[in-house]
């Protein structure tokens, strides 16, 4: 017996690829180049344009696009101050909620999740890529941070409570990219194109927004890469865990060359 599959082709070459570029775009200047009128154009443009071609990915589109849109209205930077941190906090939250609960409970349908508890073990070669993770860490993020001056985009963490709630921050962030670039974009893309192709889209806002939070100069050249691999593992694990867990281990390793950067007697155990 033979089952014919209902699920929609996905096709790199299609007239859906232009409303989704279009959102993949838009954050570049809205978050980039702070281009607010230019990005939220690009994303409304490429939600009614979505309207046109394919129904599906114009409600998809458009709850990336609400995310998209809720945490670019905070100032995305690293200000430490409580009421900074939680606009934040809050902002990016809601950013992560209003598309899980619009496609759980409106559209009823179960494609946004966050699998934490798989139930199957990690393989040697998985353990292995956390080792190497810190190892890249290590060589390149002091190089990058301090060689460019961006570490600057991050306070001093001399002050001890400073230097907690940098630590919450990062990890924070970390945890965050991962629900809402991760298991939200990629896996609302990859219900209308090939995997490589839904990686790439939003691996560009991926990228957009970490210039934004400080990720500048060269650092598109690390960022890009770096959204690319976890969209990759992910798309290998299926699992939030894994993904969280080489994200922490990297920005473990930035919090820490960070703290040397603004202090230089401090962790002498980078090379740069």
């Amino acid at each position: 017996m033979t089952s014919t599959s209902t699920e929609p082709a996905r096709t790199a070459l299609s007239w859906k690829l232009l409303p989704a570029a279009l959102l993949s775009l838009s954050g570049v200047p809205l978050f980039a180049v702070g281009n607010g009128l230019l990005g939220y154009g690009l994303l409304a443009a490429s939600v009614v344009s979505a309207a046109f071609i394919d129904h599906r990915l114009m409600r998809h589109l458009a709850l990336i696009a609400a995310g998209m849109t809720i945490f670019s209205l905070v100032p995305l930077n690293a200000d430490l101050s409580t009421e900074h941190m939680a606009l934040m906090g809050g902002a990016l939250a809601l950013a992560v909620l209003v598309p899980w609960l619009v496609s759980r409970f409106a559209y009823r349908e179960d494609i946004i999740r966050f699998p934490v508890n798989t139930g199957r073990k990690w393989p040697l070669a998985a353990k292995l890529y956390l080792i190497g993770v810190v190892a890249l860490g290590y060589f390149i993020l002091p190089v990058y941070l301090i060689r460019t001056g961006v570490y600057q985009n991050w306070p001093d963490a001399s002050d001890p409570e400073i230097f907690w709630r940098l630590f919450l921050g990062v990890n924070a962030v970390g945890i965050w990219d991962e629900l809402f670039f991760i298991c939200t974009t990629f896996t609302l893309l990859r219900q209308h194109f090939p995997d490589w192709l839904a990686n790439l889209l939003q691996a560009v806002v991926f990228s957009s927004f970490l210039w934004e939070i400080g990720y500048q100069s060269w650092g598109p050249l690390l960022t890009f890469p770096f959204a690319l691999l976890q969209g990759y593992t992910f798309k290998l694990t299926k699992s939030f865990t894994y993904v969280v867990s080489v994200h922490l281990l990297f920005d473990f390793v930035l919090f820490l060359a960070l703290v040397h950067a603004h202090n230089r007697d401090w962790l002498p155990i980078f090379l740069y």
